[in-house]
């Protein structure tokens, strides 16, 4: 017990140190996405938005496949019998099964562009997988040796920053392609910024050989959890799939916008994931469960603590900050699903800190719950949308409609996944503190004051005016000694 209590303080130390790390990367990465979102809506226009949304949904899906759950495995691969050379077995695993369907995709490329036409270079667009799947699979590499800068240089500086610049400058060169090159560019982009420190950090194979039988078993070990991710990664996606069934390619470019929007927060939670499972590993080899549980608590505060924050700066003045996307206010009508998209996210904290444990001692149950969670938000977007459409809803409103089953499906896997990590751990896994409701009170009053000024005033002094209000309250009264090691730096 006095080892564990010995070493847990320099574990929440990791975590408060990726966490830092992770919060500057979030906003390096706010900074850098609006540019695009602007360029491509004001210049590309909303149904060149639709056709990259949909290629992209489609290439992503395969990258994550290819991963084989190993972004979140590597670390007990590493843990375990991986020791020496297992990030080579991962790494060989991986670009095999990203080459297969990058073959496959080149083989059929109506699957990425079901409702448009394919002139050539569409064709070869699902080159991109390998780069997608390899760039996460190293930074999840360098995740475990606690080098969460690299995924903040290649995901939050590198990647939107390359897309940006590329959208602007492929605009003169072609409207209607100029968005998928850039695309394609920013991932190669990442590729290279996760190569550079990968290779520093674990040199070259010394010794390693693939052998089928081990990259077998490896993969073997690892489909559970390939499955969850592959169910938790569909879930964000899963509504713009159906949505795009239901209405016009330049409503899906609405939504997709609001979309990246909302999807912020979510790299601002997502992020914590390479940082935390090497700290669970290490726990669990010990078999201190009830660090587990106050690891995960921990880092789940802190996560929706900054996430309701950030959900509510970006919510209140939503139709200004859509209104920046495109000419006339084109993108205005997507302020609907943005609300329910950035409150989707907020709903989520909890089963995905929570998943952070479970799938290390329960991946088999916890497989079942997301797929439980996936059917019922399928369910329930078919639901809405259908009956939307019997009552005539203008389009814009269905599109707020996937984004509301969205919140609420993942607001039921959250309650679910907490009780059964509680149960596992032996100890209570709870993020809550009445706090966040007294600091969101302070966001709102703050919002609802910016939103009657000038929309150029809303946007620049609204949204930090918000996000101050909300962070003094949060830190005065919501946020204890241990939580601000998250704002603490050491000599160490």
């Amino acid at each position: 017990m006095t080892a564990s209590g010995a070493t847990e303080p320099n574990d929440i130390e990791a975590l408060a140190k990726g966490g830092r790390t992770n919060v500057a990367g979030f906003f390096v990465r706010l900074i850098a996405r609006i540019p695009f979102l602007f360029i491509a809506g004001q210049w590309y226009g909303a149904e060149a938005l639709g056709r990259l949304a949909y290629a992209v949904l489609v290439l992503e899906f395969a990258a994550q496949i290819a991963t084989l759950g190993l972004k979140r495995g590597l670390a007990l691969h590493l843990s375990g019998d991986g020791k020496h050379n297992g990030v080579w077995d991962a790494l060989a695993l991986v670009l095999a099964c990203a080459f297969g369907l990058t073959i496959a995709l080149m083989l059929v490329p109506r699957v990425m562009f079901p409702n448009s036409d394919i002139n050539g270079f569409e064709t070869f667009l699902p080159l991109v997988i390998p780069a997608l799947a390899l760039t996460d699979l190293m930074l999840a590499a360098l995740a475990y040796r606690y080098d969460v800068g690299a995924t903040v240089r290649a995901k939050a500086v590198v990647e939107p920053w390359t897309i940006s610049i590329g959208a602007f400058a492929l605009s003169w060169y072609s409207l209607r392609d100029g968005l998928l090159i850039a695309y394609a560019l920013s991932m190669g982009a990442a590729l290279i910024a996760a190569a550079i420190p990968f290779f520093r950090a674990y040199g070259l194979p010394v010794g390693w050989a693939p052998t089928l039988d081990g990259l077998y078993r490896l993969a073997r070990r690892n489909l559970p959890l390939a499955a969850a991710d592959g169910i938790e990664w569909g879930s964000r996606r899963l509504d713009l799939a159906i949505l795009g069934l239901f209405v016009s390619p330049a409503t899906v470019g609405i939504y997709y916008v609001a979309q990246q929007v909302a999807s912020l927060p979510q790299k601002l939670k997502t992020s914590f994931d390479p940082i935390l499972g090497p700290v669970i590993t290490r726990k669990l080899e010990t078999g201190d469960r009830a660090a587990v549980a106050r690891q995960v608590s921990q880092v789940g505060f802190w996560i929706i603590a900054a996430q309701t924050g950030i959900a509510l700066a970006l919510g209140i003045p939503g139709e200004g900050l859509m209104g920046l996307f495109g000419p006339k206010g084109a993108f205005v009508g997507g302020n609907g699903a943005l609300a329910f998209l950035l409150l989707a996210e907020v709903a989520a904290a909890v089963a995905v800190v929570s998943e952070a444990a479970l799938v290390y001692i329960a991946r088999h149950r916890n497989f079942l719950i997301s797929g439980a969670m996936v059917a019922f938000q399928t369910a329930l977007t078919f639901l809405f949308l259908i009956a939307a459409r019997q009552q005539n809803f203008p389009e814009l409103y269905q599109a707020a409609l996937p984004a509301v089953a969205l919140a609420i499906s993942l607001g039921l896997a959250s309650l679910v996944k907490a009780k059964l990590a509680a149960r596992l751990l032996g100890a209570p896994v709870s993020v809550w503190r009445w706090p966040l409701v007294w600091a969101s009170v302070a966001a709102a009053t703050t919002g609802s004051i910016a939103i009657r000024l000038p929309e150029w005033a809303e946007l620049t002094f609204g949204i930090p005016a918000s996000l101050l209000a909300y962070g003094v309250v949060i830190w005065r009264w919501g946020f204890a000694e241990e939580d601000r090691a998250l704002f603490r730096k050491t000599s160490a």
